[in-house]
């Protein structure tokens, strides 16, 4: 049986919208298929990038806790590992919260306030508490902000955790107000005093006690960061 040729054109044309539809949905799925996997790869390319920032950003706070860990140690053997690390992680961690702060500034503080004993206990003559020697009327004004409770100044202050939390935001505050060698010297002697010696450009003399402890904060800070 033959076929006319609009017959055999109708069979053609039939055969073509077929393979044609055929072919725009192999494309289509091809497409999306395609799509879907490179959505994928870029979902896993950015898991991967923030993994690595996390170890990256985990390997820099590692170095750091073992760091202050062995130095903590030498100074004071006898705090618990457990307390050690708390110490270590929690200086770190203020190093991060304030820009105008690091490690060894914070750390050459606490040597110089504590004579070097790194003793959480430690209460001087004055009455300043703990590691960074929080007076206990400064120490009640800045755990309101901190969100510490305040029950007594031994409890609170004698915590080395709540000691470095309020000595370091007390501290930055400082700074950012006086400059470094002004900040220092006003959590020595106090606001005013400092006020009134930045006021002369630094020509009124300070308490011998303060001319000595600038410096001497200042010279641990140098030494901490050669080593570090």
């Amino acid at each position: 049986m033959r076929f006319n040729t609009r017959v055999w054109v109708a069979v053609l044309r039939v055969l073509a919208v077929v393979v044609g539809v055929g072919f725009v949905v192999g494309f289509t799925f091809n497409y999306r298929d395609n799509q879907r996997r490179a959505d994928q790869i870029q979902k896993l390319e950015q898991a991967f990038n923030e993994l690595r920032a996390a170890l990256s950003v985990d390997t820099v706070r590692q170095y750091h806790v073992q760091r202050l860990m062995k130095i903590i140690e030498q100074a004071n053997p006898e705090l618990p590992s457990d307390e050690r690390y708390e110490i270590a992680s929690t200086i770190y961690e203020m190093s991060l919260k304030y820009t105008n702060l690091d490690v060894d500034l914070i750390v050459a503080m606490i040597t110089k306030e504590t004579g070097g004993t790194w003793d959480p206990k430690l209460v001087s003559p004055a009455g300043a508490i703990g590691l960074m020697q929080v007076m206990p009327m400064t120490g009640q004004f800045i755990a309101y902000y901190e969100g510490i409770t305040w029950s007594d100044p031994v409890t609170v202050l004698t915590d080395p955790i709540y000691n470095i939390r309020i000595g370091c935001r007390y501290l930055s505050s400082l700074i950012a107000r006086y400059g470094l060698e002004g900040g220092l010297a006003a959590y020595n002697i106090g606001e005013r005093g400092a006020a009134f010696w930045m006021a002369g450009a630094k020509s009124n003399r300070l308490p011998e006690e303060t001319q000595k402890y600038v410096p001497a904060i200042l010279e641990l800070y140098r030494k901490g960061k050669q080593s570090s």
